[in-house]
């Protein structure tokens, strides 16, 4: 358990801590127990959000107690944004989303065992409190001149937009999550994003004024995409850990094209390989980059975190026949969809001719041009080469009677989608 705070630190998982000489000496005297919240402002949760997942995961495993926090009450307000004023969820689709997110991250804790992680909401504390006792109790220890201070509240009051009360009371009900997950359960330390900071030092300073108490809290640093923009749902750019929201295929697809820049950065982050392994695999990016060996393992080693083995194998097997290194046919239907959804295509009824087919779904742009890949030996139907330029798609072409992969070249596919 000593070693915990090392091993964040070597993965490069900590960004701010109060007071890392204290927290470290708690640590090391034994189990302490700590807390992250996730708001459940979409159906989902992204890989942003991962991160925390991560740091609770590797915290339990080193033998403390997690409490992982829902927030029921605190998404029906939402942490305010630098820019502009949230759209509040209705409470029902608030409701929905909590249940999605308990069940989202059943699989990254152990909720059984001999250390059993804890699954909260806070709307089991704040929904019966009164207004009246909400001031007296809690905004009674917080002043207004420190608040205003805030990165995010600063910037707001700068705009011409401004923030409303709702938004600029949110770190108010986030420090008092901690005040009472701190009373019922001893929890000690907070984690969060490094854009969280705020939030999580408010929560400090309350149990520090209403019971003389000092805890924790640190933050990891924010992970950004190759154009230097933060993961998340309000940046356009999220990828969900929800499957119906992000697929399996895309999800692994995602990560095998990360950048070289980043992958020595994710494997430490999200993988549980060990200094040597990951010392082979930056070896390997640097003297070896065309084999994206690091790519590879990080896309297997995240998607079996997020989705399973099972899902794993699937997209692995997707991938490799989708570029003639495996059988089209033995791919499973929804993985098929997954897998030729994001790839040009259109709508083709059977009977079509092949090279139609190719101009329809854009691979070529003549039938002149479907003709000469066709001579030259260079086109193919579910990866079996085409010689016949008047073959014709049958019904039996159609994979799970859906979709037929028309290629031309080695690395140009298409989707003939079955009208």
């Amino acid at each position: 358990m000593t070693d915990i705070f090392d091993e964040l630190q070597w993965r490069g998982l900590v960004a701010q801590t109060t007071d890392e000489a204290a927290l470290r000496e708690a640590l090391a005297e034994g189990p302490i127990t700590l807390y992250c919240g996730f708001d459940p402002t979409a159906p989902s949760l992204h890989f942003g959000n991962l991160v925390q997942l991560v740091v609770l995961r590797l915290f339990q495993r080193a033998g403390h107690r997690v409490i992982c926090l829902v927030g029921g009450s605190t998404g029906q307000i939402g942490d305010p944004r630098p820019t502009s004023e949230r759209i509040l969820k209705t409470k029902e689709q608030t409701a929905a989303n909590v249940a999605r997110i308990k069940a989202l991250v059943q699989p990254f804790l152990d909720f059984e065992g001999d250390n059993p992680a804890l699954l909260v909401d806070n709307l089991d504390w704040t929904a019966e409190l009164t207004a009246l006792d909400f001031l007296r109790d809690v905004g009674k220890h917080f002043r207004v001149n420190q608040m205003v201070k805030k990165e995010a509240i600063a910037a707001r009051l700068e705009s011409q937009e401004g923030i409303s009360y709702t938004e600029f009371s949110y770190q108010l009900l986030q420090a008092l999550d901690y005040r009472h997950l701190f009373r019922t359960y001893g929890c000690t330390l907070q984690t969060g994003g490094s854009d969280q900071w705020g939030n999580l030092t408010a929560g400090v300073d309350l149990i520090h004024r209403s019971d003389g108490a000092s805890v924790h809290c640190f933050t990891t640093p924010l992970l950004v995409d190759a154009a230097g923009n933060k993961f998340g749902k309000s940046e356009g750019n999220a990828v969900w850990l929800s499957a119906d929201m992000t697929s399996p295929y895309a999800f692994y697809q995602y990560f095998l094209n990360v950048e070289d820049a980043s992958v020595v950065t994710m494997l430490k982050v999200f993988t549980d390989r060990t200094r040597d392994e990951i010392a082979e695999l930056e070896r390997q990016v640097k003297e070896e980059p065309f084999r994206r060996a690091a790519q590879r393992t990080l896309a297997a080693d995240i998607t079996t975190l997020v989705h399973g083995s099972e899902a794993t194998t699937s997209v692995q097997a997707a991938s490799e026949a989708l570029f003639g290194k495996g059988e089209l046919g033995g791919l499973d239907a929804a993985t098929l969809v997954d897998a030729t959804a994001e790839l040009p295509g259109a709508d083709v009824a059977a009977g079509t001719g092949f090279v139609d087919a190719m101009v329809a779904t854009g691979l070529v742009e003549s039938r002149n041009a479907a003709r000469r890949t066709i001579g030259e030996g260079g086109a193919s139907l579910n990866n079996v080469k085409v010689t016949d330029p008047e073959r014709v798609l049958g019904e039996d072409d159609f994979l799970h009677g859906r979709v037929a992969i028309l290629k031309r070249g080695r690395k140009s596919l298409a989707a003939a989608r079955r009208a």
